[in-house]
């Protein structure tokens, strides 16, 4: 094949990831050889998605979550903000326009399915990891460009699926070039059946978990393959997708979850809950230890070896060598979210008290959110966080030069708790693609609105009865087991990239506006967005009220369901259909 192989170097993880190549060269000399072609695997990897990439590109991203009611950029000029004010183009839109690069990504794995070899792989049967390495290293090459397919279907909806074409007996994959016309754009649930279809077909060729995972975490495994085809049932179910409610889909997503648990089950080293033995740590754990040692974790992008996440997550007046800024405010409503020990949303919990709200509260709000009076720091550099702001006197940890918090929380989750006099090297972390919790969760709402409620309390109660919550009751009605469900996913897989898809995927948007929702609790609105001003010097402690900076944000249907295609590929191919309310 004539061309220059367009792919990224590795540099994910210190075992197989690392293995790079020089892709300058030509394929036949590539592909000729069987490290470079190991090397050309192993560079797929990149494109993968990734939630901590934002903090490379500081000035203007964080984490995704940061364009829902879960958080606030506290950075006045973030990206962020042109999404929640619907201020963006299709001329113009950044986040639009970089998830638009994953073509580059799939014409990577195809140039890889269309060259790689067995001659030079080996497709012998062995025992362990290695067996059949050709059918392997092509299930992993289609793994990769169906993930990618499905980031691209998540933000824009149908997206042209670049794969393969010929007859059944003579498939090839689809290099595109300059002038090749690109296929037509199909809906959202056909660009997921054959995401579905594609995992079908190779989610039995890889191993479930791999045995040598010192060499092969990082690597996609069939677990990976289980779970991608889960969650694409599920959005394929969802009503953004599924208008007229059809229970077979639902149906059919609680089979994939439950496709995953038989194969897991079966497995010599399932996944599983990370356990410690301790509630009022497990959780925190999970994303703060090894994940190349976590039971947890089913894929990540990568192991980042960074203290980034400190700098732009931490409390805001820990400085010295190390100088916290604080940009991630997690917002009032997140936090309203989490029930109380007793198992109830504080709204309905005649033991909460808004001005000790912090007291017997859900685990995982303590391992999430830094709050006013919380203890952090090491050492002699422990102390209560500082949040005050009033005449008397401002707190520490209000605000700092460009940092501070507009809500009066920091994120806690991801970041390690260490001397900010340097002493400290960079701490390992890692953002899950697919994690196991996820997986119960996707069963739990799939059982759920398919009316198979024992079944949905099962799996959303093993969420829960990790970090020490009561179950939720068999007494609930669907409709309220559903609405638990939901705010159980956001409280347990929040700052993990899915709020954005999921306040969508469940149309969370209709039927309100930011003047309707007011008289609803904090944790049930959508539009406007809230914080805490701590007054310890003038009356009350907690004043909550709209946040500081950036108190609401601008939903237009059906425009801001999808992201716009870039005006510039619209006015390039003359069969792509631009989103509603993208056009010029």
């Amino acid at each position: 094949m004539a061309g220059m192989l367009s792919l990224a170097g590795a540099s994910c993880t210190d075992s197989y990831l690392d293995k790079e190549v020089d892709l300058t060269l030509q394929p036949d000399m590539v592909f000729s050889d069987y490290d470079m072609t190991r090397g050309a695997l192993a560079a797929l990897y990149n494109y993968l998605p990734d939630a901590f990439a934002g903090y490379s590109d500081t000035q203007f991203r964080l984490n995704e979550d940061c364009m829902t009611d879960n958080c606030i950029d506290y950075w006045g000029v973030a990206r962020y903000h042109s999404v929640m004010d619907d201020a963006y183009d299709s001329d113009n839109h950044w986040f639009a326009s970089d998830l638009w690069g994953n073509y580059r990504g799939i014409r990577a794995c195809n140039q890889f399915l269309a060259n790689a070899r067995p001659s030079v792989i080996g497709n012998a049967e062995k025992a362990g990891d290695d067996n059949k390495l050709y059918d392997r290293w092509m299930a992993e090459a289609r793994f990769m460009r169906a993930i990618l397919h499905f980031e691209m279907m998540t933000y824009y909806g149908g997206i042209p699926i670049v794969g393969d074409e010929g007859t059944e007996e003579d498939r090839h994959p689809i290099i595109l070039s300059p002038g090749m016309p690109i296929p037509e754009r199909g809906t959202a649930a056909e660009s997921l059946d054959w995401i579905i279809s594609e995992m079908d077909a190779i989610k039995d060729a890889l191993p479930f978990r791999y045995a040598n995972e010192d060499e092969n975490w990082g690597r996609a495994n069939g677990a990976a393959a289980y779970a991608l085809r889960a969650r694409a049932y599920l959005y394929k179910a969802s009503p953004l997708n599924n208008p007229t409610n059809d229970q077979n889909l639902w149906k059919e997503a609680a089979k994939a979850a439950e496709d995953f648990m038989e194969k897991n089950n079966a497995s010599k080293n399932p996944y599983r809950l990370t356990d410690n033995g301790d509630v009022n740590s497990n959780y925190y754990d999970v994303f703060t230890t090894n994940p190349v040692r976590s039971n947890e974790y089913i894929l990540s992008r990568s192991v980042f070896n960074t203290l980034n996440l400190v700098y732009f997550n931490g409390p805001c007046g820990f400085s010295g060598t190390i100088s916290n800024t604080g940009y991630a405010n997690p917002t009032q409503n997140l936090v309203d979210a989490y029930e109380t020990k007793n198992g109830l949303p504080i709204d309905q919990d005649p033991t909460y008290d808004d001005q000790n709200p912090f007291v017997n509260r859900d685990p995982r709000l303590d391992q999430t959110i830094f709050y006013h009076g919380m203890k952090w720091g090491m050492g002699d550099e422990e102390r209560p966080l500082d949040m005050n702001n009033d005449e008397t006197r401002v707190g520490i940890d209000y605000a700092r030069g460009n940092g501070g918090t507009c809500t009066g929380y920091y994120l806690k989750k991801y970041v390690h708790n260490i001397r900010f006099d340097g002493t400290s090297g960079n701490q390992q972390v890692a953002c899950p693609i697919f994690r196991y919790a996820e997986i119960l969760l996707n069963a739990a709402e799939a059982y759920a609105e398919a009316s198979e409620l024992t079944k949905a309390l099962g799996y959303v109660n093993q969420v829960r009865d990790r970090v020490g919550m009561p179950g939720l009751k068999a007494s609930l009605s669907k409709e309220a087991l559903i609405e638990r469900i939901h705010n159980e996913r956001r409280i347990e897989l929040c700052f993990e990239d899915h709020r954005w898809a999921d306040c969508r995927r469940w149309k969370l948007f209709e039927g309100q506006t930011a003047a309707s929702e007011v008289n609803l609790p904090r944790y049930k609105q959508i539009y406007n967005l809230y914080g805490v001003a701590i007054r310890e010097g003038s009356g009350k402690t907690f004043n909550y009220g709209l946040s500081e900076k950036y108190s609401r944000q601008t939903f237009n249907s059906p425009k801001n369901y999808r992201f716009p295609i870039p005006y510039s590929e619209v006015q390039r191919i003359p069969n792509m259909v631009q989103n509603p309310g993208w056009e010029r």
